[in-house]
């Protein structure tokens, strides 16, 4: 049965979806999101609804509210269970009621379920939430409103007695989006995926700016927002006021600090690699994994792209490092029942199966696997880096972070999430807690750049030791909000959040000291900020810091290091006083105004996530209303040009039980990358040559007579490289690193001959120092 997103009718069809209005405020780093989401039930019975949706993994939800005709119902936060008693009691008894509630498995899904919407009758919804703005290789700060959520794979059964969605639906509405930005930096530029209005500057200092998007933008794909600095690594420290109705001393009524770090890595530490390392590589090869990257001309496969990045991975690892590949759906797989030395036999052994992998696995079943590598010993001196890819959402999200999290202190974990419908909750939220990085693959992104990308944070040298130092005046405490931060990454940026307790008779200033070393050497910023900010810029910052230690607090909970029932109180009495949407607090909102009650039969429609096909999804920040595309099963993330896999959750077959034909490699740069061997060399052949579109003859006849063959082809691979495919230098740094180290350890004679012959036969003007050799 396919299964679509959103309110729904009697009859299986959507309670239309009128209008999307998105506002977005920024202020430096942070955002707060207003979407409002217009709907009509055009029925000819009431209609309770409950419509699943995602936000981003770490928004916080800070207001919710409905509005009927006239009437509008603002939602209180309570304590959960009573949220939910009263909306049944509201519900039974004829009365209008909304409730909005975090999933008790992910922080990036929530319930919204609408109650007794008469025949006829508009309801106008909004939602709020604040967020961090995620910063890019580029330095930008990105937005994104996605436009498609995957499936959730859950292996439990789905809610019964329910009726299921089973109509395929279009829905058209309009959608305006509006950005108004706020910085202590100066704006550069503000760039978007979709065509936007010109960019308005209030102020002559082009700190304070806005822009619109452009009328008529169709929602089937991504809004995404690239926010430019002028001074990007510059450490900033905002203030925010407290509120003048909240009790002094609580969070809400002192001001919040916010301070950014995004260091800074000079030139010559960039080039600085390890040599060292245990890399284990976990592959999603669940069904969905066999799906389109993009619905654009030429689109590779989930898993061919993964393969392709997986041949570049390999080539890439320095030699006499250690390295595994786990390939996971219902069950999980290992190439070698341990890490084993990298080596050409080890390599080429783990190539192989990489080119028979199949999205054959079932479902998304990630804890197993990951317990199976924890439970084995880390060898020493090679600290475990771990790379996790992945398409989709699992149900137990909260188990999977507490378990990276329990083991930070032995690896680091980096994370993609492949396809606009990846769980921003499980792959930031691995990152975060495995001290990595984050990197999501959407739209026409290619995947091999961002994960080269990210094995260059894991061989770098990181930013450790790093410390905050205060220095207020008598009578003002500083209290931190935010968990320590352990290491940062070159392309991390961290926020940390603190709470400013006190009067202060004399100084209107305090300063803090942020301390940190980068390659053993010691790095100091010292900050001034107002004790008292003169503007009152809203609550963005203090909702933040509060969802910061909510956060902090809950996984304490689930740990089960203190007394369960007194944390949970404490994170209840927190999110109500800020106004922040906890896992044990939700929204409720009651009509008790209105001039009549509801009679007759009630419809409920329940939207379970388990078997949604594909969707396309407008609102804000994924926390919006959704326009419904549901295709048939075996189509459901494009036009497929082949069936997808039968999908099996009790387990798929094992990827070299029945061996395939590789498919050929058509980019001629991975041609060259799958002929290098481990030690970073080429060998002289037929094959090589077809790669510089030339023949062995040729190829062979121009050889310099003092140079060994081994050494020619590698000068000849290079210069190929630097000529041919130079703006793809990220995705072969390592891989020409490797060619240029072993070329200096054969100490070749007349290669500055080779160099210049190999320009010739290739067209290239590439020097020496160019190659690194």
């Amino acid at each position: 049965m396919v299964n679509c997103c959103g309110l729904v009718s009697e009859k299986n069809q959507p309670v239309p979806l009128k209008s999307i209005s998105v506002e977005l405020q920024v202020k430096d780093h942070v955002v707060s999101v207003s979407s409002s989401l217009q709907y009509v039930n055009e029925e000819e019975r009431p209609l309770e609804a409950v419509f699943v949706f995602p936000l981003p993994a770490d928004a916080a939800v800070c207001h919710f509210s409905a509005k009927i005709g006239e009437q509008e119902i603002v939602a209180e936060l309570q304590d959960k269970q009573s949220a939910r008693d009263q909306y049944d009691d509201a519900v039974s008894s004829g009365q209008q009621a909304f409730l909005l509630e975090e999933s008790d498995e992910s922080s990036d899904v929530f319930k919204l379920s609408v109650g007794c919407l008469s025949p006829g009758q508009n309801a106008v919804i909004t939602i709020v939430y604040v967020m961090e703005l995620s910063v890019q290789a580029d330095h930008a700060l990105r937005f994104c409103l996605p436009a498609v959520l995957n499936p959730r794979y859950t292996p439990a059964a789905s809610a019964a007695g329910v009726p299921e969605v089973s109509s395929a639906c279009v829905i058209p509405y309009t959608l305006s989006l509006s950005v108004e930005v706020r910085s202590s930096d100066r704006i550069s530029r503000l760039e978007s995926s979709c065509p936007l209005d010109p960019l308005v500057f209030l102020d002559a200092q082009h700190t304070h700016a806005t822009v619109n998007l452009s009328a008529g933008h169709r929602f089937d794909k991504d809004v995404e927002l690239l926010l430019y600095y002028e001074n990007t690594h510059q450490p900033t420290a905002v203030v925010e006021a407290g509120a003048a109705a909240a009790q002094p001393g609580s969070l809400m009524g002192d001001p919040v600090l916010m301070i950014s770090l995004y260091p800074e890595f000079p030139a010559d530490v960039m080039s600085s690699l390890a040599s060292r390392g245990e890399f284990v590589f976990v592959v999603d090869r669940s069904g969905s994994m066999d799906c389109v990257m993009h619905h654009g001309k030429d689109a590779q496969m989930r898993i061919q792209s993964a393969r392709d990045t997986l041949l570049l991975l390999l080539k890439s690892l320095p030699m006499g490092c250690y390295f595994n590949i786990y390939g996971f759906g219902s069950h999980f797989e290992s190439f070698f029942p341990q890490s084993v030395v990298y080596s050409e036999d080890t390599m080429g052994e783990a190539l192989n199966r990489v080119k028979n992998m199949k999205a054959d696995m079932g479902g998304t079943e990630i804890l197993q696997p990951l317990k199976h590598i924890y439970s084995q010993p880390c060898y020493p001196d090679h600290p475990r880096q771990l790379f996790i890819f992945t398409d989709g959402e699992v149900w137990n999200t909260k188990e999977v972070l507490d378990l990276v999290k329990s083991h930070v202190n032995s690896h680091r974990c980096f994370s993609f999430g492949i396809g606009e419908g990846a769980s921003t909750a499980l792959i930031t939220g691995m990152a975060r807690e495995g001290s990595g990085h984050a990197q999501f693959i959407t739209g026409t992104d290619r995947m091999q750049p961002k994960v080269m990308q990210s094995l260059r944070f894991a061989l770098q040298p990181v930013v450790d030791s790093i410390s905050v130092d205060w220095s207020v005046p008598e009578g003002v405490t500083v209290e931190m909000l935010s968990p320590p931060i352990n290491t940062l990454f070159q392309g991390q940026r961290a926020l940390i959040y603190a709470q400013l307790k006190g009067q202060s008779s004399g100084t209107a200033e305090g300063a803090v000291t942020l301390k940190y070393k980068l390659k053993d050497k010691p790095v100091t910023n010292q900050l001034q900020f107002a004790l008292k900010p003169t503007e009152d810029t809203g609550r963005t910052i203090h909702r933040l810091a509060a969802r910061s230690v909510i956060r902090s607090l809950e996984l304490e909970m689930r740990a089960g290091r203190a007394e369960a029932e007194a944390i949970r109180s404490r994170i209840v009495e927190l999110s109500v006083q800020a106004g922040v949407s906890s896992v044990h607090t939700a929204f409720i909102g009651v009509n008790k105004d209105g001039k009549q009650t509801i009679t007759g039969p009630l419809l409920q429609r329940r939207v379970p996530v388990r078997k949604m096909a594909r969707m396309s999804v407008g609102g804000g920040g994924g926390g919006g209303g959704r326009r419904i595309h549901v295709a048939a099963p075996m189509a459901k993330c494009g036009m497929l040009k082949r069936a997808a896999p039968k999908m099996s959750h009790s387990g798929g077959r094992s990827i070299w039980t029945e061996p395939t034909e590789p498919e050929p490699q058509t980019d001629p740069l991975l041609q060259l990358v799958s002929l290098q061997k481990a030690s970073g060399c080429w060998e002289l052949n037929a094959s090589l040559a077809t790669v510089f579109g030339k023949t062995e003859s040729e190829v062979t006849n121009h050889r310099p007579a003092q140079v060994d063959g081994s050494v020619w082809a590698t000068v000849l691979a290079l210069i190929w490289l630097y000529s041919c495919r130079s703006e793809d230098q990220v995705e072969w740094q390592f891989v020409a690193m490797k060619a240029a180290s072993w070329i200096r350890s054969q100490k070749p004679e007349g290669l500055s001959q080779c160099v210049r012959d190999g320009n010739v036969l290739l067209g290239g003007h590439v020097t020496e120092n160019t190659l690194g050799i």
